[in-house]
């Protein structure tokens, strides 16, 4: 993602970034993901678990619950807090929409302290309207 918008690894991806993000390169590394993951993984699934939590990917803006319910599902969120970047799972053992995570897309591959403001509250909402807008 980072190379189709011309940024570098350690780059932050910007919200105007996403929201005219290729549709062909979201698909592609969706389907990548998916195929992969024996259809566990990728943005497409993730969408889908968000709006099971109350979300909505038709605009932009961010809702604290359905997020807040997603990272459980998505085993993100463990014990009221927000994993880091170290915690991961890399295996299909991880909860259903587990993967990808954002780092390196959104912030630096580092575990944040503004991981919900910052990935969620721009990063995911904004992916979630492109993804929608791409019809995954």
């Amino acid at each position: 993602m980072l190379k189709v918008v011309g940024r570098e690894e350690g780059d932050w991806i910007l919200p105007e970034e996403l929201l005219n993000f290729p549709c062909a390169d979201l698909r592609t590394i969706d389907q990548l993901w998916f195929k992969y993951s024996n259809r566990r993984f990728g943005f497409s699934i993730q969408k889908k678990i968000y709006l099971e939590c109350g979300g909505k990917a038709d605009d932009e803006s961010y809702y604290k619950e359905a997020f807040e319910k997603f990272g459980y599902r998505v085993g993100w969120r463990v014990d009221s807090r927000w994993i880091g970047y170290f915690e991961l799972t890399y295996d299909t053992s991880a909860p259903i929409g587990h993967l990808p995570f954002p780092a390196g897309i959104f912030f630096s591959q580092r575990e944040s302290p503004m991981f919900e403001l910052v990935v969620l509250n721009t990063g995911y909402t904004v992916l979630f309207s492109r993804i929608q807008t791409c019809k995954l």
